[in-house]
């Protein structure tokens, strides 16, 4: 099977969806004349035109909002956010208009849209651009949050979201856009909402999601070589939870660590944490462990960033806790 990058699995999604589809267009800051902002975009202006790959302004509210107006009156929209952290501007279109539109009208309408980008650390950026907002999408009632990690699901993923009626976050990470991974040259979807079980183990579970899956599965790998196994869950999406699988896994492990990058106030290890001790009480041996960003702005010196961030020895430290190794 080939290997392609990240970039080019997205790039491969929205092309293949845009031919099946004359009503899928793509819209956002530099994704036409320069090919997009990390090249996700790269020659699609030239087979699409510019009636089909948009450029817009500096104008994230603006550019969302004629997204969600479209994808209401029929057409099927991708709007690329150049970070999440410039949602913020749009954030009144994403929540209050594309999230509610389907209840709002009594089910008459429905917005078709994808709101795509990258989110968190992406390095040197500090505090207002390295910000995860995964938890605060998932919060809201009516859109679906989707959050990659590798090349295949990316593609799998969001050629599930674009063809889906519901409006869906899909984020994505600057620092994964050049990793690769093997993607088949066949049309495939994976269904939004379904967890995929990475590394079967059965000393201790633990669930993350998008580039943080790598911590985890470094983690893994450590463990494995002190003879400790590590059942490794990738969530996907974060609205939908696949509740069942990390469940599943608990009450084969009887320990569980959740790694994430955003902040742990109210996060979606905190709700995982909820579900996990509510629905399988009595088959945890200890207490769930969570390994989160430091309740800090991101700051831009790299040594800070190391030390705020989810690493592996933080999760190491988790798994000793949870296994009573401490």
């Amino acid at each position: 099977m080939r290997e392609i990058q990240f970039r080019e699995a997205l790039r491969e999604a929205m092309t293949e969806e845009m031919r099946r589809d004359p009503l899928v267009y793509l819209m956002g800051e530099e994704v036409a004349e320069y090919n997009g902002a990390y090249k996700v975009s790269q020659g699609m202006l030239d087979e699409f035109g510019p009636e089909r790959v948009i450029d817009t302004p500096i104008a994230e509210l603006g550019f969302a909002g004629i997204g969600v107006g479209s994808a209401i009156n029929g057409l099927r929209p991708i709007i690329e956010f150049m970070t999440f952290n410039f949602s913020l501007v749009a954030i009144d279109q994403v929540i209050n208009s594309a999230a509610k539109i389907m209840s709002m009208s009594g089910g008459q309408y429905s917005c078709p849209i994808v709101f795509r980008g990258p989110t968190g650390n992406a390095g040197m950026l500090s505090s207002q651009h390295s910000q995860n907002f995964e938890n605060w999408f998932a919060n809201t009632s009516g859109l679906k949050v989707v959050v990659p990690s590798n090349p295949y699901d990316a593609k799998g993923l969001l050629k599930s979201c674009i063809r889906d009626n519901d409006p869906v976050i899909f984020m994505e990470s600057e620092l994964m856009y050049g990793d690769k991974g093997q993607v088949p040259e066949e049309e495939y979807l994976i269904p939004i909402g379904q967890a995929n079980i990475v590394r079967e183990g059965n000393d201790v579970t633990i669930v993350s999601f998008g580039k943080i899956m790598k911590v985890a599965l470094a983690a893994a790998d450590e463990l494995a070589k002190n003879g400790v196994s590590a059942e490794v869950i990738d969530l996907r999406s974060v609205r939908p939870i696949d509740y069942a699988t990390i469940i599943n896994s608990v009450k084969k492990t009887n320990r569980c660590v959740i790694v994430e990058e955003a902040w742990p106030l109210a996060a979606i290890s905190s709700e995982l944490t909820y579900n996990i001790q509510r629905n399988a009480f009595d088959y945890l041996d200890a207490p769930v462990v969570r390994v989160n960003s430091m309740d800090l702005p991101l700051p831009y010196a790299p040594t800070l960033i190391e030390a705020i961030l989810p690493n592996v020895k933080r999760t190491l430290q988790a798994v000793d806790t949870v296994m009573y190794k401490k």
